[in-house]
């Protein structure tokens, strides 16, 4: 078992081994067969998988990372900038971008595509959460990375460029964290509409 877990590679191929398990064994059970249920469900739970990843990350920086910075001390700050931060970035920006695609096909298998362009159907909640989705994802990729690499020296700023970048990221990073418990009850929404 320590192999399993004292290795982070091997811990996820387990997981994922156990969660396809089960999948298998409920499907079989209930007699499944490919068609739109099954892909619905398998992208659902990608959805979710690679959701839990993006704003588990937004929470992580908002709530804890942010928040702190000031009570490091500053010979220690470095380890954050250069070695926590890139890879906790790297997760956050490729969460947003499979939650953003698996959602998109989500969508288009449930038949949600036209009512989010047109906040029809049933669910406006659902809609105007999916249009917060993909305002976050924006947010992600087109505002708060490229800030963010400046701000961590990624790329060359100079100190006000830099000072300006980690404002920036951190004022967007702090729109998500804000249009994140909307969005998710507009998702939820989707699954239950009253």
């Amino acid at each position: 078992m320590a192999a399993i877990l004292t290795n982070l590679r091997n811990t996820v191929i387990v997981g994922t081994l156990i969660a396809v398990l089960m999948f298998l064994h409920v499907f079989f059970a209930e007699g499944g067969t490919y068609g739109t249920e099954f892909w619905a469900f398998t992208f659902r739970w990608l959805h979710v998988l690679s959701g839990i990843m993006w704003i588990g990350l937004l929470y992580y920086f908002n709530f804890v990372q942010i928040p702190n910075m000031p009570n490091i001390p500053d010979e220690q700050k470095p380890a954050i900038g250069k070695v926590i931060a890139p890879a906790a970035l790297f997760w956050f920006r490729w969460g947003a971008m499979a939650t953003i695609i698996t959602g998109l096909i989500l969508a288009t298998i449930n038949g949600y595509v036209v009512d989010m362009l047109t906040f029809g159907g049933g669910n406006i909640a659902l809609s105007v959460g999916m249009w917060f989705g993909i305002i976050m994802w924006f947010n992600v990729w087109f505002v708060i990375w490229p800030n963010q690499k400046r701000a961590l020296g990624i790329v060359e700023a100079d100190a006000d460029a830099k000072a300006k970048s980690a404002r920036t990221a951190m004022l967007f990073s702090r729109t998500n964290t804000l249009l994140s418990i909307p969005m998710l009850m507009g998702m939820i929404s989707g699954q239950n509409a009253f």
